[in-house]
């Protein structure tokens, strides 16, 4: 009874009354917006609500031939688990939600998406979470399923990070992983893709880190005395910058390659120098590849009165994902929740976005092939390398291919 009394306050906490919209599309932002993992949560937020925003001021969504504005609702997971389930009940229990867009973490996802799925509302994650976001559905949901993931899946960026490091002819590598839910999935993602890349890279050392850890000398010095030549790392928060720095006051030289977080901005700031020449696969690098590319880095540095986006990949990934929304709602002509997700199935227009021009990004949902429901290939996806306190292409080639993608040559 009071740990029932405790939920229903705390649901009650973040504005359980359930508001009713006779007319328009609502959206829900979720996504840690406060704490470590803000940068993505923010940006995503930001870069969704430029969309939205330019959308509204075109008159809104063509539902049926009546054009309709996005009302959106804000809620900040904290990256906490316990708070996402519920803002996931809180968010299921609402008449007139159309869609939830967001989530940066792996265990907020799977804490929260079964309220979501249960009632049927289409939820599109993004930026982030680990493989387990959509692998835990593997098998599963053979009527359907409402959760679909705008992000490049961990297999493809574990692909990527290991093709890398056999590529500049490394043959003996550190693993360092952290302890979350995302560190753990990216951890075995590693070890799979060393394995089905022919074992060509040694694991020398295999560590993990906590969230809050700020010395990781240990760790690193254990990769130095097994001749480890790079660290492969996965983690999510500021601890990155960590090991950036703790390496460079042991003096190692051996570069870090990891998940497309070391792109976000508490690393690159707080770690400074020590952060040039991290590598890291990236959906978005903030360069005027193509010309929608460059008005959207402008309008969002003007908007939000920035000279850098703090996660140029989370505000790039929110701002398609709101334009892959409202094409899905425009193709069912309908608010209903069940209609959109069928339409996101099989969305009959390319729309063009800031990433790519996205060609039916999503098929019906298959419980035998969760890429069923994944938006994102190798073509939207390039490696990235820190230089200067910003992110840059790491091969100058990959900027041409990405220009290509973006003008739907390429793209799935």
């Amino acid at each position: 009874m009071k740990k029932t009394l405790i939920a229903t306050l705390m649901i009650a906490a973040l504005g359980s009354v359930a508001p009713v919209w006779a007319d328009g599309i609502t959206l829900a932002l979720t996504g840690p917006y406060s704490g470590g993992s803000a940068p993505m949560g923010v940006s995503m937020r930001d870069g969704a609500k430029l969309a939205i925003n330019e959308i509204n001021a075109n008159g809104g969504v063509d539902v049926g031939g009546k054009k309709q504005k996005i009302t959106v609702i804000e809620r900040d997971d904290e990256a906490k688990n316990e708070r996402g389930a519920l803002i996931a009940q809180e968010l299921a229990s609402m008449d007139g939600l159309t869609g939830v867009i967001g989530s940066a973490n792996t265990g907020v996802v799977i804490a929260g998406d079964k309220y979501l799925q249960d009632k049927g509302i289409p939820k599109i994650i993004t930026p982030a979470a680990g493989s387990a976001a959509m692998t835990q559905w593997r098998g599963k949901a053979p009527n359907g399923l409402s959760i679909f993931r705008f992000a490049a899946h961990d297999g493809i960026q574990t692909a990527m990070v290991v093709r890398e490091a056999i590529s500049r002819n490394y043959t003996k590598v550190a693993l360092l992983c952290d302890s979350t839910n995302y560190g753990k999935s990216g951890h075995d993602d590693l070890l799979n893709q060393i394995k089905a890349q022919g074992g060509k890279l040694q694991v020398v050392t295999d560590d993990k880190f906590n969230i809050g850890d700020k010395d990781m000398s240990a760790q690193l010095l254990r990769a130095k005395a097994a001749g480890a030549q790079a660290v492969l790392v996965w983690g999510i928060g500021p601890e990155l910058a960590a090991i950036a720095n703790g390496k460079a006051k042991l003096g190692m030289k051996e570069p870090l390659i990891g998940g497309w977080t070391f792109s976000m901005s508490n690393y690159i700031d707080n770690a400074g120098k020590n952060g040039d020449g991290t590598l890291m696969p990236q959906t978005f690098i903030e360069e005027p590849v193509t010309p929608k590319a460059d008005a959207f880095i402008n309008s969002y540095r003007r908007n939000y009165d920035v000279k850098h986006i703090p996660s140029p990949v989370s505000a790039a990934q929110g701002y398609d994902a709101v334009l892959i929304f409202a094409a899905a709602i425009h193709q069912a002509g309908s608010t209903d929740p069940k209609k959109v997700v069928a339409a996101l199935e099989d969305l009959q227009a390319p729309v063009p976005g800031v990433i790519a021009t996205w060609n039916k990004p999503f098929s019906k949902w298959n419980p035998d092939d969760v890429n069923t429901h994944e938006a994102f290939t190798d073509a939207q996806t390039v490696m990235g390398m820190v230089k200067n306190g910003a992110v840059t292409f790491a091969h100058p080639e990959d900027k041409a291919r990405l220009a290509k993608a973006a003008a739907g040559k390429k793209s799935k």
